[in-house]
């Protein structure tokens, strides 16, 4: 197996997890100065930004999936680290999963977020090429 096949998964992963970090520290930065009501509203207007901009950085410089595949992998990695890490093993409760507004709106903000910044970017690298 060569190099570049090793490092392209490792390459996605990286993104869908800094995009999970840059969320998680809305919300316990926020937990820490706002209420949970506020703090929960600030991370769901903050997570599709973020995800627009990891994969903005994303698409621009690797752009090894489409944005349907790019989406699903930064969904399924903050799913996965919220259930594992955040529910788990930091709040050993998986009471989260009940609010619409702590997970399941930001969730399907994050994967709208990164799947039409994709599309734009690689709609737009298609007609640059053409013209």
């Amino acid at each position: 197996m060569s190099k570049a096949k090793i490092w392209k998964p490792i390459i996605i992963l990286v993104h869908g997890l800094v995009l999970w970090v840059l969320c998680g520290m809305v919300m316990f930065i926020g937990m820490e100065i706002f209420s949970m009501q506020t703090a929960l509203i600030v991370h769901l207007v903050a997570a599709p930004i973020f995800a627009a901009l990891v994969s903005l950085l994303y698409f621009k410089k690797y752009n090894y999936t489409n944005p349907i595949q790019t989406a699903l992998i930064f969904l399924l990695v903050v799913i996965f680290l919220d259930f594992f890490v955040v529910a788990f093993l930091i709040e050993k409760s998986f009471e989260m999963f009940a609010s619409l507004l702590g997970t399941w709106i930001p969730w399907a903000l994050i994967f709208a977020s990164t799947y039409l910044t994709g599309l734009f970017l690689t709609k737009r690298a298609e007609t640059t090429t053409v013209a």
